[in-house]
């Protein structure tokens, strides 16, 4: 569906707005900017910034919705034959070949995450995202195989799957803020991908496999 004039606006002005507050909280730290100052500075009034970002925090992290419906729509999107492990290996391993701002590969990466660890409500805010992540991929997979209110197994499997993308994202975040470059960090984090798929077992691994009709 072809997104109309309204929704464009919208969705432009929410962009500005979270991309000015970033730049002040980059520049002065999270916690030393108000929401008043970031209005002033786009040019907006403040009940216009709450209009569209419920806490400050929302302002930083504001791909949280499409970080926590990641997974899923990797899953929801297997190909024919492929368990939802290996495309979610898939689609990891692509965007890290491709030294994708995804997955934080990109200069400036370092700056970002170091405002997190600054603010405590930023930390708190990352961990509620994650956790998200995990709930919305459990949901997920007891959608794709139908399983029963009661089965464990789709918990089991959310845990393990969401484990590969955690470790991977946790060692680019710490080997980008150690100041390395994000090509650099892309072979590391390959390799790292190798070796977290030698360590998953076969019922991981052929876990919600499409039907290949």
């Amino acid at each position: 569906m072809a997104e109309g004039l309204r929704a464009r606006k919208k969705r432009l002005t929410r962009q500005y707005i979270s991309d000015v507050a970033t730049g002040l909280f980059l520049e002065r730290g999270f916690d030393a900017v108000t929401i008043a100052e970031v209005a002033d500075a786009a040019e907006v009034s403040v009940n216009t910034v709450y209009n569209y970002f419920a806490t400050k925090e929302d302002l930083f992290l504001d791909r949280g919705d499409d970080i926590v419906e990641r997974l899923s729509r990797w899953v929801r999107g297997r190909d024919p034959g492929e368990s939802a492990a290996t495309a979610v290996l898939r689609e990891l391993r692509a965007e890290i070949e491709a030294v994708s701002p995804q997955v934080g590969l990109f200069t400036g990466y370092e700056r970002f995450m170091l405002v997190v660890q600054s603010a405590a409500t930023l930390r708190a805010g990352l961990r509620h995202i994650q956790q998200e992540t995990l709930e919305s991929l459990e949901r997920t997979l007891r959608e794709e195989t139908g399983a029963a209110p009661g089965d464990t197994l789709p918990t089991l499997m959310a845990g393990q799957i969401n484990w590969i993308h955690q470790t991977v994202m946790a060692v680019v975040s710490r080997e980008m803020i150690a100041g390395r470059g994000p090509e650099e960090v892309s072979r590391e984090a390959l390799a790292l991908l190798d070796e977290v798929t030698e360590l998953l077992g076969e019922r991981v691994l052929n876990y919600a496999v499409r039907d290949p009709r």
